[in-house]
């Protein structure tokens, strides 16, 4: 396995991705499918990114629309609203930090709106095809991009153990490799640099709970490329179809084990609800990784 070790998002900083890298969920949203109407209140928000960043998290990525499956789309001009104040907040309050924001958004108006209050790049679950201008924009402004698979789009989707007729792949795994190179060659066909994409497979989105499985276990096939890989299993529902806790804010443990779990398949880039438990587990599986056989 052959993957990145750095995530370079403008030109003047490269994320390091070694041992691990914690990227901490902040839904500003009252939909979400975890934390939705939890971080509503831009002080809240703040505050709650902030305790993130203290128990672990590297990055904070501030979304104003909901991406689960069935969720209607936000306008612009409402995700503006919810997302700027709180990426204002947490570059004021990281000020003299590390801290890396992103913003989750499939909208160039959005994005742009963020960069200027202070987000230094874009996570994209439509990596670029909702929105003709994204790519460009981030090209211009020398931005970091992530790139994620989807089947289709949240209002058109399902949980994964609730699909009347599974999604269709061919191989799941060398079909979202293939689609993500096909993305990755058109954002630096837009000017962005090949160092500033990383890419996510999309657990979740448009795959059925046995294919989920499939991409976890096939994520060195994707680490190979060299590239940046987001996993972002946090306490989706094929964690919960396997030990049958329907609530998703009881599925920390499930979420965990798919952590350590794909870290031990190469993946360093990690999207979750919970960074200190997740870095916890890390630091455990990192340990035995590296005792050596008495």
């Amino acid at each position: 396995m052959n993957g990145a070790t750095g995530w370079r998002f403008n030109a003047d900083r490269v994320l390091p991705l070694e041992p691990w890298c914690l990227m901490g969920i902040l839904n500003v949203t009252p939909d979400s499918f975890s934390d939705g109407g939890v971080h509503l209140d831009p002080e809240h928000a703040v505050n709650s990114g902030m305790e993130m960043t203290r128990r672990g998290a590297t990055v904070i990525d501030i979304g104003g629309e909901s991406t689960r499956p069935g969720a209607a789309a936000v306008s612009i001009d409402v995700q503006i609203s919810r997302v700027v104040p709180v990426i204002e907040g947490i570059r004021r309050a990281s000020e003299g930090t590390q801290v890396v924001i992103t913003v989750d958004t499939t909208r160039a108006a959005v994005a742009e709106a963020a960069f200027e209050a202070g987000a230094d790049a874009v996570n994209d679950v439509s990596a670029g095809m909702d929105d003709p201008a994204m790519l460009p924009l981030i090209g211009e402004r020398d931005r970091g991009v992530i790139l994620m698979h989807r089947l289709r789009p949240p209002e058109k989707d399902s949980f994964s153990d609730r699909y009347e007729e599974e999604p269709v792949y061919e191989n799941v795994v060398e079909d979202v490799r293939g689609w993500l190179a096909g993305r990755v060659s058109a954002a630096m066909q837009a000017g962005i640099h090949p160092d500033s994409i990383a890419v996510d497979p999309g657990l979740g989105f448009g795959k059925s709970v046995e294919q989920n499985h499939q991409l976890l276990s096939g994520l060195p096939e994707l680490i190979s490329d060299g590239r940046p890989v987001l996993v972002g299993a946090s306490r989706k529902s094929f964690l919960g179809a396997v030990t049958g806790i329907s609530e998703p804010r009881d599925r920390d443990p499930e979420s965990i084990v798919a952590a350590v779990e794909a870290w031990r398949r190469g993946a360093r880039f990690f999207r979750v609800h919970n960074p200190e438990a997740h870095r916890r587990a890390l630091l455990v599986a990192a340990a035995v990784a590296s005792t050596p056989r008495s």
